[in-house]
């Protein structure tokens, strides 16, 4: 069951930069900056209320974020939405003709389990299912 919209995630390539940008924008800080090395990125969050914006720059050309920039350039990448099981979600929208970018959950961004749904199978949308590990 999807909980809430989670985080949108925007790819940048400078973090530094966006991070003031951002930060003059929505006149607060970012609250975190995370490396996840399984996906070749460095990630910043900043948090309006309950809805969260993390910003993505590619540690590695390899990426997908330095192939997303190259491709597509900077802006919005994708909308997270909090599931309460991420299991029975993932089997639930295969179920239903999801393609699922990856078969189980995988360790990501800010203590979360993630999963991601091609975009192909979701008007274009790239889609990340998040659940909080306890």
């Amino acid at each position: 069951m999807f909980v809430n919209v989670e985080h949108i995630g925007i790819a940048v390539k400078n973090i530094a930069a966006s991070d003031e940008l951002f930060s003059k924008l929505f006149s607060i800080q970012p609250y975190k900056h995370e490396a996840v090395e399984s996906e070749g990125v460095t990630t910043s969050f900043f948090k309006i209320n309950e809805t969260k914006i993390e910003l993505l720059e590619a540690t590695n050309p390899e990426s997908a974020i330095a192939k997303f920039i190259e491709k597509k350039g900077e802006g919005v990448h994708h909308v997270a939405f909090e599931v309460a099981d991420i299991v029975s979600e993932m089997q639930r929208l295969k179920n239903e003709g999801f393609v699922l970018l990856n078969e189980t959950p995988k360790q990501g961004a800010d203590n979360k389990l993630v999963c991601f749904l091609h975009p192909k199978s979701t008007n274009g949308v790239l889609i990340e299912l998040c659940q909080e590990i306890m």
